[in-house]
């Protein structure tokens, strides 16, 4: 990865080596389900201020979570959504 950033990139310098850019991609993949989460069900319930704030601001998970969990008008329970992802036994 680290090869490959150097040949798009070579102006960049990378001081922490290749283990940063390992580290960025489990983030990119942890911000991307939530904040896709978030717009999701923002946009069901039509609350309009929170999709915008969501869309806008990147705080890795953090302000989606708490609006799936804690503001959102139908809040997203664990159990539910383990249910769609099919992560829970099916009986």
């Amino acid at each position: 990865m680290d090869i490959l950033l150097r040949n798009f990139f070579p102006s960049i310098r990378n001081p922490f080596g290749s283990v940063a850019v390992w580290l960025l991609v489990p983030f990119l993949l942890w911000t991307f389900l939530w904040k896709g989460l978030g717009l999701w069900y923002s946009a069901q319930n039509e609350e309009k201020y929170w999709f915008v704030a969501i869309l806008i601001l990147n705080t890795l998970g953090i302000l989606e979570i708490a609006y799936l969990f804690f503001f959102a008008k139908k809040k997203l329970k664990l159990d539910s959504l383990l249910k769609n992802f099919s992560i829970t036994k099916r009986q």
